[in-house]
């Protein structure tokens, strides 16, 4: 004789308490008390703080997560969420103040620098016609403790060898070049791309995770002088155009 288990339904008191963590949680965010990159308790922490299960928690960790008041990282625990960065698509930026209009400390890593000769992929991102030395670098760029984004640039040494003496170890590539190398045009390329081990490890994210690519070419009265691609977390990254009416 087969028997049909039944679940037994939430009581009272779990209910209570899944609202109450949402209630305390949603308070000290939205008030300021908890800011941007705040971490939230943990899960064991809170099951002790609020005598519950750790369902419970997880539930209520959910849904704020749901919200978009948390984030929930692998290997980290929830913190508050940062506000979404926009960037204007048809303009160059400069990273450091897209994150400080963000209201968070801005800081920035060189990952790697290597001058080589170009390859077949280096001259067709950069558009060269013929072989020459590149400068290609990998960066990445915090907002907080978070990492915002990863760089990953390639500098023509023909029209700009004095990257050749640049460490670029306190100050990144982009605000370096715009300071010294007028551009006269420029493309950019926007595409998704899922997150790979490597990226996702850098940026603090699960394998597989959606990211924006941004992708830049920049030319000096018609020499190619740079390409870089930025790579962002999907979910705090909106890009934005704003344009007229054409009048042809």
């Amino acid at each position: 004789m087969s028997t049909v288990e039944t679940m037994e339904p939430e009581s009272s008191e779990t209910v209570s308490l899944h609202q109450r963590i949402l209630s305390d949680i949603s308070e000290k965010i939205l008030s300021g008390a908890w800011a941007p990159g705040h971490r939230i308790p943990f899960e064991h922490e809170l099951t002790a703080q609020y005598g519950c299960s750790r369902m419970t928690v997880n539930k209520a960790l959910s849904q704020l997560a749901k919200a978009g008041l948390i984030e929930r990282r692998r290997r980290s625990g929830s913190f508050v969420r940062q506000p979404q960065s926009q960037a204007a698509v048809l303009e160059i930026h400069d990273i450091r103040i897209e994150v400080e209009a963000l209201g968070l400390p801005y800081r920035y890593e060189r990952l790697e620098r290597l001058k080589r000769r170009s390859n077949g992929d280096d001259r067709s991102l950069l558009g060269l016609s013929a072989s020459g030395a590149v400068l290609a670098l990998e960066c990445l760029h915090f907002a907080g403790e978070r990492p915002f984004a990863i760089e990953q640039r390639l500098i023509n040494l023909s029209a700009v060898p004095e990257a050749n003496d640049e460490a670029f170890l306190e100050i990144a590539p982009g605000p370096w070049l715009i300071g010294r190398v007028p551009w006269s045009e420029a493309e950019h390329r926007i595409r998704a791309m899922a997150a790979d081990e490597n990226i996702a490890d850098a940026l603090d994210i699960d394998t597989g995770a959606p990211c924006l690519v941004v992708e830049r070419r920049t030319w000096s009265a018609e020499h190619p002088v740079t390409h870089v691609r930025f790579i962002y977390p999907a979910e705090s990254h909106t890009l934005v155009a704003r344009f007229t009416p054409s009048q042809g």
